[in-house]
């Protein structure tokens, strides 16, 4: 993660996530910064991602929420991920930038 609206990223321990996806389906889980574990789950349509959430938080508790995200090519050939999303029960929408890591 390089950047969120939600939260300050801590740039030595950012929140990385690792992706799956089989016909369109995707998953996977996330980790870091102020997330013990987190799990995913959604659809992928050409370059657009639908996923639900849920996550322990270090601090205590869980969260979760709904995001939209779009995909986007960096001139170095790996992708960017620009992230809209809501928390349950919020109606604040954030927005986070993650890079595909090397």
């Amino acid at each position: 993660m390089v950047s969120s609206t939600a939260s300050a990223v801590n740039p030595r321990t950012p929140t990385e996530f690792v992706y799956e996806e089989q016909d369109g389906v995707v998953w996977g889980t996330y980790t870091g910064d102020t997330v013990t574990i987190g799990r995913f789950v959604g659809t992928r349509a050409g370059d657009r991602l639908e996923i639900d959430y849920v996550h322990l938080l270090k601090a205590g508790g869980r969260s979760g929420g709904h995001s939209t995200s779009r995909i986007e090519p960096l001139s170095d050939g790996r992708l960017r991920l620009v992230e809209e999303f809501r928390f349950a029960g919020d109606d604040k929408l954030h927005e986070s930038i993650c890079d595909e890591l090397r």
